[in-house]
């Protein structure tokens, strides 16, 4: 009988609908069209801004594997990719990321959370959607070298 119970209850959980991403989106700051005037940019034209000052002094290199929590936002304020719904932080070396992510992430140190504007030469250069400039807010939570 207890058998019987609890394959029910799996049964139940598992028939439950599961929230994805595109069913609970972040909302997009209200600076997601542009650049705001006190965003700094660099040479590339990639626009950034420290919204969270970080702890650490090291910055990572290139070729770091970096954890990161992170939201992407069209222009349009659509979200299309979050770390942050799914709970689980993603890591990566930042020469295999698109090469706004690359630029963008070395400025950074542990705890810094900026926001980004990546032109789309830097984004997926209109290959691939999302197409144009994509905004993301990036929270650095460790480098390994």
């Amino acid at each position: 009988m207890r058998l019987i119970s609890a394959i029910a209850a799996v049964a139940a959980l598992l028939a439950m609908p599961t929230l994805t991403p595109a069913q609970t989106p972040i909302p997009a700051p209200p600076d997601v069209a542009a650049p705001p005037k006190d965003a700094k940019k660099t040479k590339s034209g990639l626009a950034y801004k420290v919204l969270t000052p970080g702890t650490g002094k090291e910055h990572p290199t290139e070729t770091s594997e970096v954890r990161v929590h992170y939201t992407g936002w069209t222009t349009d304020g659509k979200m299309f990719d979050s770390s942050l719904t799914g709970g689980l932080p993603a890591e990566f070396p930042l020469n295999r990321v698109i090469k706004g992510w690359t630029e963008g992430v070395q400025l950074m140190v542990v705890g810094e959370k900026t926001r980004f504007w990546i032109p789309e030469p830097l984004a997926y250069r209109g290959q691939r959607a999302p197409y144009g400039m994509l905004v993301f807010d990036i929270e650095l939570l460790r480098i390994k070298n």
